[in-house]
């Protein structure tokens, strides 16, 4: 309190609205999607992230977070949860579809200074985009299009992305949710019809609730990294729409002395920005192969490449060296304990393990069950992780952006396998004509677990064909995802 006490006199004068709202309210009013190529890059986009949300329903962890807050609720018009038949309010949804989306750690991403998944904004631009599809055709009104859904989505993968790429929340012990909520509450305000100045207010409350992000690391990984998206994503929507009624914004919410959060959270370091608002974000994406930590894919994939040498030598194993880059070892390096699968997903020792075991890594693969098998513990002592200088720099320039790992295994015998070497994991832009076969399996296979045969062909069909999806109403599309088998 003294310090506070002892502070000089705050002028009472309300300055501009921060050059970071403006740019971004300017940005989803007024920039126009230029390119087809950015499109169909956001419909592989909508169906992978659909992939993993739906598989997600398979897990009573991510289940038992669903649907109404008052059991039994239904909303009028409300947004339907795909794979579901909850119809709820939008926020509700969204939160409902968001923790479905980043429940198994399965959904894309991009890194940058700081790590995220742009996917994570589909919660509440889709949720949000059938409610307005289903009350405006409710009441004589034209049906939202899908079109207007992969723009909106392009948008909010750019706000992410553009200001991770240089912006290291967790510096300031920021989790990247914070992401999520400015990125989604922009593009949702704006479909709102909201005006310029509702779009900044909007956007500088979606700034003010800054999550600590200790549930992302050891010793205190748990669920909620798998839920605090959905949480913003729900907000999003709701200020979204506050704001749209006339909810008064806070002009210097980044740049306020000793309240601000520059000053708040990061010594006073304001953001920088890279490059302006446009279509880069989207088309750099990387998809992922397997459900685990983004900076440990190729990690797996040197694993798998591995098996067949070790797969009959897991005894004779005596040391496992991992060549990566800092970021991976900043997040994905853990020893000792593992609690649950929130834990295990993001620990690269346990998902190169089960790969070295299996040549396989699958959602149930981080269950109790499955991790009890002690071979698995045996192999994470083993490990012996190096910071590849390289890798490190390679990460962060834009002009490579890698996410590289290199694996080796020596035996008790002096012998080794090849030192394997992936600088790009398959789901990365540079491979995605190799991944494209990949991400086609992943969202059939969904599809079969979870629908008729008949529903299955029907979303393929849409989903298969450019023009018919993008010119399909989003209540429509929504119709498709409704739940038909008894779970």
């Amino acid at each position: 309190m003294a310090q506070i006490a002892n502070r000089s006199p705050v002028s009472n004068v309300r300055p501009a609205p921060d050059q970071v709202l403006l740019d971004i309210a300017d940005y989803v009013l007024g920039y126009r999607i230029a390119s087809e190529a950015t499109v169909a890059t956001a419909r592989l986009c909508l169906t992978d992230t659909l992939a993993g949300a739906l598989d997600a329903l398979d897990f009573p962890g991510c289940t038992r977070l669903l649907g109404p807050l008052v059991p039994g609720t239904v909303v009028p018009h409300g947004s339907r949860v795909p794979g579901t038949r909850y119809e709820l309010d939008p926020s509700t949804a969204a939160f409902s579809f968001g923790a479905m989306i980043r429940w198994l750690d399965f959904n894309d991403q991009f890194s940058g200074r700081q790590g995220s998944h742009p996917s994570d904004t589909l919660a509440g631009v889709l949720m949000l985009g059938d409610y307005l599809s289903r009350s405006g055709k409710a009441t004589g009104g034209k049906p939202l299009l899908m079109r207007e859904i992969l723009e909106d989505l392009i948008k909010a993968y750019e706000i992410q992305g553009c200001i991770a790429l240089e912006n290291d929340l967790e510096a300031g012990g920021v989790d990247h949710n914070l992401l999520t909520r400015v990125a989604s509450t922009a593009v949702l305000a704006r479909r709102l019809s909201a005006t310029r100045d509702q779009v900044v207010n909007a956007v500088s409350n979606a700034w003010m609730d800054c999550s600590p992000v200790l549930y992302r690391h050891a010793p205190n990984t748990g669920w909620r990294k798998s839920w605090a998206c959905a949480d913003a994503s729900s907000e999003a929507v709701r200020l979204a729409m506050m704001a749209a009624k006339g909810e008064m914004g806070y002009p210097s919410v980044l740049t306020a002395p000793f309240f601000g959060l520059y000053d708040a959270r990061f010594n006073g370091r304001r953001f920088e920005f890279q490059r302006p608002y446009g279509e880069y974000i989207i088309n750099h994406c990387m998809f992922k192969f397997v459900p685990a930590g983004m900076h440990g894919q190729s990690a797996v994939e040197c694993a798998f490449l591995l098996h067949p040498h070790v797969k009959d030598r897991i005894d004779d194993i005596a040391r496992i060296d991992i060549y990566t880059h800092a970021y991976l070892l900043d997040v994905m390096h853990k020893t000792g304990p593992l609690y649950n699968p929130a834990d295990r997903d993001h620990s690269v020792q346990y998902c190169a393990a089960v790969g070295l075991l299996h040549g396989k890594l699958e959602p149930r693969d981080f269950e109790d069950d499955f991790a009890a098998d002690p071979r698995i513990d045996r192999l994470r002592e083993k490990m012996v992780l190096t910071a590849e200088p390289r890798y490190s720099r390679e990460f962060f320039d834009p002009t490579v952006r890698s996410s590289a790992n290199a694996m080796q295994v020596r035996f008790t015998d002096g012998s080794s396998t090849p030192k394997v070497d992936v600088q790009f994991p398959v789901g990365h832009q540079r491979r995605r004509a190799e991944g494209l076969p990949v991400l086609r399996k992943k969202f059939v296979a969904s599809l079969q677990r979870r629908f008729s045969e008949p529903q299955q062909a029907r979303i393929l069909e849409i989903c298969d064909a450019p023009e018919a999806l993008d010119r399909m109403p989003v209540n429509e599309f929504c119709e498709l995802f409704i739940a038909d088998l008894p779970r």
